[in-house]
């Protein structure tokens, strides 16, 4: 029911957000349309990316730069499926990964499908599905 009126409240916004794979509700993030094309995008419809810093499944977004790009935290119970893994950031926490990359979203980016940090720095890109 969840998974419904999220998709619903999603539509309603302008997003056509679909599931990665309908097998498993609990994905972290879902494909939706962005100002950048179809995109990975996090339970609100926001704009996932990716950083060109990160390597080995790790992520070198941190301090400072995890405040203007939130990596998308996960549960530290959270198990890897599909395509996506769980990575330990440098403070502990956890963090999805999608085909290895960390993902993060953009503190400019203030509504659902909005994608100012694409590309940005030439190290920033969103995240797209495989």
């Amino acid at each position: 029911m969840l998974r419904h009126s999220l998709s619903a409240a999603l539509l309603a916004a302008g997003i056509c957000a679909l599931p990665l794979a309908t097998a498993n509700a609990a994905e972290p993030a879902m494909t939706g349309k962005t100002s950048a094309g179809e995109a990975l995008v996090n339970s609100k419809g926001m704009t996932l990316y990716t950083f060109d810093k990160d390597s080995g499944g790790k992520s070198a977004c941190n301090g400072g730069c995890a405040t203007n790009w939130p990596p998308l935290a996960a549960k530290k119970d959270a198990k890897a499926m599909g395509e996506y893994s769980v990575v330990t950031r440098d403070d502990g926490s956890a963090q999805w990964a999608y085909d290895g990359k960390p993902l993060y979203t953009f503190i400019k980016d203030k509504r659902a499908g909005d994608a100012k940090g694409d590309g940005l720095n030439g190290v920033w890109h969103v995240a797209k599905p495989d």
